[in-house]
């Protein structure tokens, strides 16, 4: 069986860190993208970080570039997400994803994905 489940999220201060993962079991990563996504009430799922797990590529969307960090232990099949620099708007529902031939760009900017996990929720407050 097939499965992605997240872990890390919690409730952390404006200016605070968390490191989000996403173990993944049931399948190898071989010709996958691995992603994160957000979701908020009432908005659509965001993809803001993807990797290629063949080749190490990764695509970040604008607003987590230089704060946020994506990376790969193929040895533990885990997926790591390094939020610094936490904001109120980073207040979400995360979601990793694994997408199948599909580029860090494309999975991120088109939701693309073959299996999703449950999520897991990060809220910024003071």
């Amino acid at each position: 069986q097939r499965q992605l489940v997240e872990s890390g999220g919690g409730l952390v201060q404006p200016g605070g860190s968390l490191r989000l993962s996403c173990e993944f079991s049931g399948f190898t990563l071989d010709y996958y993208s691995i992603g994160w996504f957000r979701q908020t009430p009432g908005q659509g799922r965001e993809g803001i970080t993807c990797i290629s797990n063949n080749d190490g590529s990764t695509f970040y969307v604008d607003s987590v570039r230089g704060r946020f960090t994506i990376s790969k232990d193929s040895i533990k099949n885990t997926v790591y997400l390094q939020m610094d620099n936490l904001k109120p708007e980073d207040t979400a529902v995360y979601h990793c994803a694994a997408a199948w031939l599909t580029t860090p760009a494309d999975m991120c900017i088109m939701t693309k994905s073959n299996y999703w996990g449950q999520g897991t929720q990060v809220t910024v407050s003071s």
